[in-house]
């Protein structure tokens, strides 16, 4: 975290607010933008600001230069009981997501599982927020995607993979999740772009120069460089990052029929649509064993109980660390941003028009 004196913090509403000013202002439907007002927001809200806000001018962009279908709907091409084939028309990211995770919640609910594939997407925000949708419903969630080629293959000098991140969310008992919402690199780019913002380096591991040589300078990665698989380099455990990378690749665009691998148009260009392909599952853990979340509870309470090797770090399990990030959001009144996102937020809003959140 920044030190205090170099954040702003910013209502939920405000927030909101402003993406839906700017989505609005470019042409997206109403609905359209809240949507994606929920997922942004949602990311920021839960610490994972390389999907927040951060991104919003990229998302506008989609929408002005009409790279990005601004008042279609999705529709569903095909489905059996338990799955369905869904074009996402070429839509806002958020708008497919939620369109097909309902659709994999209903079936779900009536089948026991639901697997839902969408094709002609855009990028949807955090993997997270669609995951813990069916989650907050009483299953099982996952959700994947494909990206633009944004990850250096293991032994490649060029861009092959994309961050093709995976979520995975259950629910244990009293609003208790176990929420794993990661990238299949080792960082996402946004965690890059948000570094060279703040004009900070970047740690080991994180990416390598347009050579394919590791760097710890941001604007090297973002010049023609890339980002590293999950374990960095092969000797660090890379190529597992590679195989996850690849597994996700085949659920999501191989299965469906959209745009793939290194075919995938490169981040922040519009020069052609993204047609991302992702894969959203539900399933009801209760049709194969009653009492679920109980012995999830209970698991995630020996996890969390466990001696730790720093007693000033207590153990965790994934989904804590943004549960605590809400909780300092609530208590504070708002979510912390960095002055230079506010201000980069500002200029976004300027551009358009568009009354900037209040400081």
């Amino acid at each position: 975290m920044a030190s205090t004196r170099d954040l702003v913090y910013i209502p939920i509403s405000r927030a909101k607010s402003l993406v839906q000013n700017c989505l609005k202002a470019v042409g997206a439907k109403e609905s359209h933008a809240e949507d994606l007002a929920d997922v942004l927001v949602a990311g920021d809200h839960r610490g994972h600001y390389s999907h927040g806000l951060n991104r919003l001018d990229m998302y506008v962009k989609d929408i002005q230069t009409g790279i990005t279908n601004g008042d279609a709907e999705p529709i569903t091409e095909r489905e059996t009981p338990a799955t369905a084939m869904v074009d996402g028309k070429n839509v806002l990211g958020p708008v497919v997501g939620k369109y097909c995770m309902n659709l994999a919640i209903k079936k779900a609910k009536e089948c026991g599982v639901g697997w839902v594939l969408a094709r002609q997407s855009n990028h949807y925000g955090i993997a997270g927020y669609y995951s813990l949708m069916a989650s907050s419903k009483g299953l099982i969630g996952m959700s994947m995607t494909n990206t633009s080629s944004l990850v250096l293959g293991t032994r490649a000098k060029s861009c092959t993979l994309g961050t093709n991140p995976v979520s995975f969310a259950t629910p244990g008992k009293s609003g208790d999740n176990f929420v794993l919402d990661m990238a299949t690199s080792t960082v996402a780019l946004g965690k890059v772009e948000l570094q060279k913002r703040k004009d900070e380096k970047i740690p080991n591991g994180w990416g390598a120069d347009k050579d394919g040589i590791e760097t710890n300078v941001p604007g090297e990665v973002l010049r023609g460089g890339g980002l590293l698989p999950l374990g960095g380099s092969e000797e660090t455990g890379g190529y597992k990052g590679y195989g996850l990378a690849m597994m996700v690749e085949i659920m999501t665009s191989i299965m469906s029929g959209a745009t793939y691998g290194a075919n995938v148009r490169k981040w922040g260009t519009t020069e052609r649509i993204a047609d991302l392909g992702q894969c959203f599952i539900a399933v009801d853990p209760n049709v194969f064993c009653p009492g679920f979340n109980g012995r999830l509870q209970d698991y995630l309470s020996l996890q969390r109980d466990l001696e730790p090797a720093d007693s000033t770090k207590p153990v965790l399990v994934p989904g804590d660390p943004e549960v605590a990030h809400q909780k300092i959001c609530d208590e504070m009144g708002g979510i912390p941003y960095h002055k230079n996102v506010v201000k980069h937020l500002a200029d976004v809003a300027a551009r358009l028009n568009v009354e900037a959140m209040d400081i």
